[in-house]
């Protein structure tokens, strides 16, 4: 049985959340596990930072996959996976995809495909797949179950469901690494064993995390602006927010201070420039900070 450490390594970059990938895209940086570290999060910080040259600014264990049916590799691998978040600066490389490439369907900002995609692609063929059950109790349970992910029947759409969409996907049949091929499957770009889905895992847990926890800081330069911090969390949430309220929440609750400086760049007067208030970590760690829910 292998074991092997794989890394959902997250950056924004122009309003766009983007993910370190190997082999053409088709998976996430993986390697062996070493016993030559304090522990895993450090080893896998050294690892990242020697392999790309990027230093990781928050790491946390996602989860650890061992289903023998989803790897397609012909035995079992036991993928240890991390969550690590990281500024980039400039235009990166070939390696660094978007993420809403591989799930299309969650980008719901303004002018993105996802709430099309889901009213269009993802509903019809959900509501088939459910209809397809022979037993009326099973059809009911696959028709709940895509109302929830979906947010239909006057539900919201939820953000944070990301695995639960995903997973819903692959159950219906309706996604390439579940074995589904040509017009069957929904837009979206395949990665192989089951990378996509332990990327779907890092997605969800960013997404949860930062509406209590402001790790959206590690993502942005040492100096920002309230609209750049807040682009940087749409980017993440998949949704707008409600300019006015994120800047009262983020201000009131003294997670930023000014340094003093403007950014001229901005398309009408000079933006205030921020920093992050790191002792608030300290401050609030009992608490926790809190960001504000996408809309």
């Amino acid at each position: 049985m292998a074991t092997e450490l794989v890394a959902v390594v997250t950056a924004v970059v122009d309003d766009r959340p983007v993910v370190l990938t190997a082999r053409d895209g088709q998976r996430l940086p993986a390697g062996p596990l070493h016993d030559d570290h304090r522990s895993m999060q450090a080893g896998l910080s050294a690892w990242v930072e020697q392999q790309t040259g990027h230093r990781l600014g928050y790491v946390e264990q996602l989860y650890t996959f061992a289903d023998p049916d989803r790897s397609r590799s012909g035995g079992r691998v036991v993928s240890v996976s991390y969550l690590g978040l990281t500024f980039l600066e400039g235009t990166p490389g070939s390696e660094w995809r978007d993420w809403y490439s591989y799930f299309p369907w969650e980008d719901h900002r303004p002018g993105a495909d996802g709430p099309a995609l889901v009213a269009d692609v993802l509903a019809p063929r959900l509501h088939e797949w459910a209809s397809a059950a022979d037993d009326p109790d099973e059809q009911a349970r696959r028709a709940l179950r895509t109302a929830v992910c979906l947010g239909l029947q006057g539900r919201g759409w939820s953000p944070e469901l990301v695995l639960q969409r995903y997973e819903l996907m692959y159950e219906a049949g309706l996604l390439p690494e579940a074995g589904t091929r040509g017009p069957g499957a929904v837009p979206g770009v395949r990665m192989d064993g089951d990378h996509r889905r332990i990327l779907s895992t890092g997605l969800a847990r960013l997404r949860a995390k930062i509406q209590y926890h402001p790790v959206v800081f590690e993502l942005v330069p040492d100096s920002f602006t309230l609209g750049q911090l807040q682009s940087a969390v749409e980017a993440l949430a998949g949704q707008a927010l409600h300019k006015q309220n994120f800047r009262r929440l983020v201000t009131q609750q003294d997670l930023v201070e000014p340094t003093g400086g403007t950014e001229g760049r901005t398309g009408g007067r000079p933006a205030r420039l921020y920093r992050f208030r790191r002792e608030v970590l300290d401050e609030r760690q009992v608490a926790g900070t809190k960001l504000p829910r996408p809309r």
